[in-house]
C-alpha cells in the first residue's frame, strides 16, 4: 500500500475536489470521524466545513493546516468498503490523527479503487500535530496494515499514471467546459506525445480538438492554446475555451514541456516495438480499413488517419493505450508512413468515392452516413477498446443520438 500525504491551506478546495467526484458518481464517502451529518446520515459541504472550522479558527501559526492523504492498495488487492474504512481508521490513529475530524472518500474513477482522507493537522487548541519523520512512520504503518489485511506489498514503482474513465465529450449534454477540462487534464498528464498534431489526434478520440494561438501582448510574443468540442462529424462546435480558463497544466508551456520530455523518453526507449508488431500483423491480414482498425483495437491501439478532400491519406497517427504513447507512423519507419496506408487502402477508397457519388442521386438518409474519416478512424478504434471492457458503447452512442434527436424534435414543436 502506498500512502501519499499532501498539505495545503484551502479546506474548501480540497473538499470540493473530492465532492465533485461524488457528484460525478465516481466517488463516495464511506466513513467519517467527528464530522457532522444530516439526520438521514448524509453529508453536506456546509456541515463538513463547519466540522473543521473550529480547528482552523484556533490555528494562527501553521501555514498549511489541511491534510489530504491518499491510500493506494496494490493493483492486485480487492478490498470491501468495510476493510477500507478499517484501514483508514487504523492509519489515522497510528499517525496521530485519530482524534481529528476527517472524511474518508472512496475513489472509483480508476480501475484501482483507493481512498482519500481529508483532515487537518492542527488540534482543537490550534497547536500543530507533530509530523516529524512522517514519511518513515507512514511507511511502517502501511507495512503493518498490509500484513494485517493480507495485502500485497506495494511500492511507488507498482503504480503507473492511471487514466480516469473518460467518455467522449458530449456537447448536447451541457457543461462542456467541465467535460473538456476533465478530458484534457487527464490525457496531457498520462500520454507521451511528440508534437501538437499528435496531441490533437489523441484528443480527437474523445471529441476534443486544440488550436495554437499566437500573438503579441505589450510588445511580447504570446503563445496559447484553445480547446473546442467536436460534433459527430469531427467539426468544431460551441464556444472555444482558452487553456488559461482550465489551468496551467493544459496550457502552451505545459504542452511544450510534455512534448520535450516525451520525445526524449521515446528516443531512449523501444516504445514503438509493440505497436510495430501489431501493425505488421494487421497489414498482413487485412487490406481494408475496418479490419485493420479492428485488429489494432483488439490490441489496445488506435489510429487516426488524416485525409484531404480527394480521400488521399496524408497522415497516420498511432495511439498505443497500453504504454500510453502517441506518434506518427513514420517514426516507426518508412514502411509505416501515410503513403503506405494510402496505397494499402486505395482500392477501398475508390469504391467509397464511387458509392458516395452514387448517393447524390439517391439522397434518402444521406445524413446518416456523413462523417469524417478523422472521426471514424478515432471512434472506430475507441469503440473497439471500450468493448473489451464489457460495455456496449455502440448501443449507448446510438441511444444518446436518439435522445438528441428527440430533444431537437421537441424544441421544433415548441417553436411551432
Amino acid at each position: 500500500m502506498v500512502a501519499k500525504i499532501n498539505t495545503g491551506n484551502s479546506l474548501l478546495g480540497t473538499l470540493m475536489y473530492n465532492h465533485k467526484k461524488v457528484e460525478n458518481n465516481v466517488a463516495k464517502i464511506i466513513s467519517a470521524n467527528r464530522v457532522m451529518m444530516n439526520r438521514d446520515g448524509s453529508y453536506t459541504m456546509y456541515l463538513c466545513t463547519q466540522s473543521f472550522e473550529p480547528y482552523l479558527a484556533a490555528n494562527n501559526k501553521t501555514e498549511n493546516p489541511i491534510l489530504h492523504i491518499s491510500l493506494n492498495p496494490h493493483p492486485g488487492d480487492v478490498l470491501t468498503d468495510e476493510q477500507l474504512c478499517g484501514i483508514a481508521e487504523e492509519y489515522m490513529e497510528k499517525m496521530g490523527y485519530g482524534n481529528q475530524p476527517y472524511l474518508v472518500f472512496k475513489h472509483e474513477d480508476l480501475e484501482r479503487k483507493h481512498i482519500h482522507i481529508v483532515s487537518v493537522n492542527v488540534d482543537e487548541t490550534g497547536k500543530k500535530i507533530s509530523d516529524s519523520n512522517n514519511f518513515y512512520r507512514s511507511k511502517e504503518i502501511t507495512r503493518e496494515l498490509e500484513k494485517k489485511y493480507n495485502l500485497h506489498t506495494a511500492e511507488k514503482k507498482d503504480y503507473t499514471e492511471e487514466l480516469p474513465k473518460l467518455k467522449r465529450v458530449d456537447y448536447e449534454a451541457g457543461d462542456v467546459k467541465r467535460q473538456i477540462a476533465n478530458t484534457v487534464k487527464a490525457l496531457i498528464k498520462t500520454y507521451r506525445l511528440g508534437s501538437v498534431n499528435e496531441y490533437r489526434a489523441l484528443l480527437s478520440l474523445y471529441g476534443v480538438t486544440v488550436e495554437e494561438v499566437k500573438g503579441e501582448v505589450q510588445g511580447k510574443a504570446y503563445n496559447g492554446l484553445v480547446y473546442s468540442a467536436l460534433d459527430k462529424n469531427g467539426e468544431k462546435v460551441g464556444t472555444p475555451i482558452k487553456s488559461s480558463v482550465i489551468g496551467k497544466s493544459v496550457g502552451y508551456n505545459a504542452l511544450q514541456k510534455r512534448i520535450g520530455g516525451s520525445s526524449k523518453y521515446m528516443k531512449e526507449n523501444p516504445v514503438y516495438d509493440r505497436t510495430k508488431r501489431v501493425v505488421d500483423t494487421a497489414i498482413g491480414n487485412y487490406r481494408n480499413r475496418e479490419g485493420f482498425e479492428s485488429e489494432l483495437a483488439k490490441n489496445g491501439i488506435s489510429v487516426v488517419f488524416r485525409e484531404n478532400k480527394d480521400g488521399r491519406i496524408y497522415g497516420a497517427t498511432f495511439i498505443d493505450h497500453e504504454n500510453r504513447t502517441v506518434f506518427n507512423g513514420s517514426k516507426m519507419g518508412k514502411a509505416y508512413s501515410a503513403g503506405v496506408f494510402h496505397e494499402l487502402f486505395r482500392n477501398e477508397t475508390k469504391e467509397n468515392q464511387r458509392q458516395a457519388q452514387g448517393s447524390h442521386n439517391n439522397p434518402v438518409g444521406e445524413n446518416d452516413f456523413q462523417s469524417s474519416s478523422h472521426e471514424n478512424a478515432g471512434l472506430g478504434l475507441l469503440s473497439g477498446l471500450m468493448e473489451q471492457n464489457g460495455s456496449d458503447y455502440e448501443a449507448e452512442s446510438f441511444a444518446r443520438q436518439k435522445e438528441i434527436e428527440e430533444k431537437k424534435r421537441k424544441r421544433k414543436q415548441r417553436r411551432l
